[in-house]
């Protein structure tokens, strides 16, 4: 008998970018619209700060000096900047651990796959800048303690740049900018805790810690009370700012304290409840109130000019418009490459490179660095400043222009995704294998139905049968606090 030919399974390929589930389109949809709305303000709050600084220099310098807060025992006597960079920001960065623990616990981090790419584009994205940043400070004249500056992504700020073009960006790839600013958070955060503390206490970096356990073993038993919580939150704020370690820390840990998975038949996790009341105040008013007290720096065409000709604001700008754009696209597609992950058909490699750029947008992370990295030289950190908002300004330029050649593309994607013949409330992407969806698909009038869905839809991961009912981890933060909660 001849020999038979070898029979070869078929492989799966694991598709990168394709349709989100039904619960995770929900959750990024609804998640991001605070950020958007807190990155609008946030432009604005920069805008304002431009304005204030330039036509009214010593009333912004006044204001930014003037100092509030009890001396003893722990030295809370700080400018109004120093409270907008150390006390506002540890908001924003309880927010981010929380956003941490929760993609850990049940988002795209939780699966060594899925979490591939979004890791390797955003380390790839961190390391590329702080390298070419000290090429360019290599010399005579560079100062490399700046490296960390052009290495941040801010998530806010972009979706404020999308907001204002009015870019139908899809779900899919706002879901891998989401998470990659969350990783790229996380790395902030590392750099900030190793790199720019200095003249550790040890007795209040213990009590910090012994405060931390303390919130811990109260919350994982079950005690609640805001009017318990927030003291001690204040106090552990208080000893790490004490310690020497950038009192930031201590809000990204109380956040990866809170549990972020639900129990028995709650409705939802304390991590979801409380980054449904925190994020507001994150979004609206602490990160825009830092950005005017951050932003404020002199425009004028000698100062412009210093960014393109000294090396720190130089590397700042290459790093961001280069460095990030070039290590989160090439890191993104080698990691495609090497894991044989497949591109979804209805969007090209160029659409994550416009993303690539967008995420380039360094803002409120790189100020605050840019002020640690030189304390002492405040006209340097003035340049650095200047050359932050410079090289954002670029990748928001450029961005804009490489999403408006495809927005057309993404409002036809937007359109298919949103549309629902029946006028259930779901997305008919997720309903088209059902047989009563056809049903009352056939039986739709004209005026709710805008027809059937056009174009191949893609192969994902996750069937496009009935409406999902699982993941009960991933439902939105906020889903579900209505009035009658």
């Amino acid at each position: 008998m001849a020999d038979q030919p070898p029979v070869h399974e078929p492989t799966t390929r694991r598709q990168f970018l394709g349709r989100l589930s039904l619960p995770e389109r929900t959750f990024i949809t609804n998640a991001l619209r605070t950020e958007t709305v807190g990155g609008v303000l946030l432009l604005a709050a920069a805008v304002v700060a431009l304005i204030w600084a330039n036509v009214w220099p010593h009333a912004y310098e006044s204001v930014l000096d003037y100092r509030i807060g009890p001396s003893a025992p722990l030295h809370l006597d700080l400018t109004l900047a120093t409270w907008a960079k150390d006390g506002l920001l540890t908001v924003f960065f309880f927010v981010a651990g929380i956003e941490l623990k929760r993609e850990f616990v049940a988002g795209e981090l939780r699966t060594p796959s899925a979490a591939l790419l979004p890791v390797v584009a955003a380390v790839c994205g961190v390391a590329l800048p702080a390298i070419l940043f000290a090429l360019v400070n290599s010399g005579s004249g560079g100062h490399l303690g700046g490296w960390a500056i052009p290495t941040a992504t801010d998530i806010a700020f972009a979706l404020g740049v999308l907001a204002v073009v009015g870019s139908h960006l899809p779900s899919a790839l706002r879901a891998f900018l989401l998470t990659l600013a969350v990783v790229d958070d996380l790395v902030a955060i590392l750099i900030i805790a190793i790199f720019y503390s200095s003249g550790i206490k040890f007795w209040a970096l213990g009590l910090a810690f012994a405060g931390l356990a303390l919130f811990w073993f109260l919350h994982r038993r079950g005690v609640k009370g805001w009017y318990l919580f927030v003291p001690l939150a204040v106090v552990v704020w208080a000893l790490m700012h004490e310690s020497g370690i950038h009192a930031t820390v201590a809000g990204v840990a109380m956040g990866l304290m809170l549990r972020c998975y639900r129990e028995g038949d709650e409705k939802h996790s304390p991590g979801e409840h409380i980054e449904h009341l925190v994020r507001p105040l994150s979004a609206g008013v602490a990160v825009p109130v830092f950005a005017l007290f951050a932003a404020g720096v002199t425009i004028s065409v000698p100062a412009l000019r210093e960014v393109f000709t000294q090396a720190t604001p130089l590397g700042i700008v290459t790093g961001l418009l280069v460095g990030k754009t070039v290590g989160i696209f090439g890191g993104t597609w080698l990691a495609a490459r090497f894991t044989r992950a497949e591109l979804n058909p209805q969007l090209k490699w160029a659409d994550m490179f416009a993303v690539s750029v967008l995420a380039g947008i360094g803002f409120t992370v790189s100020l605050l660095i840019s002020e640690l990295a030189f304390p002492h030289d405040l006209a340097l950190a003035d340049r650095s400043k200047t050359a932050v908002l410079v090289g954002s300004l670029l990748c928001a330029t450029v961005a804009t222009v490489l999403l408006k050649l495809r927005n057309r593309h993404y409002r036809a994607l937007w359109e298919e995704e949103d549309r629902d013949v029946d006028g259930d409330g779901v997305p008919d992407v997720y309903q088209q294998d059902d047989p009563a969806w056809q049903t009352r698909a056939a039986g739709a009038t004209p005026a709710t139905s805008a027809g059937p869905t056009t174009g191949p839809t893609p192969t994902t991961d996750t069937p496009t049968g009935p409406t999902p009912t699982t993941e009960p981890s991933r439902r939105l933060p906020g889903e579900g606090f209505g009035t009658d909660d």
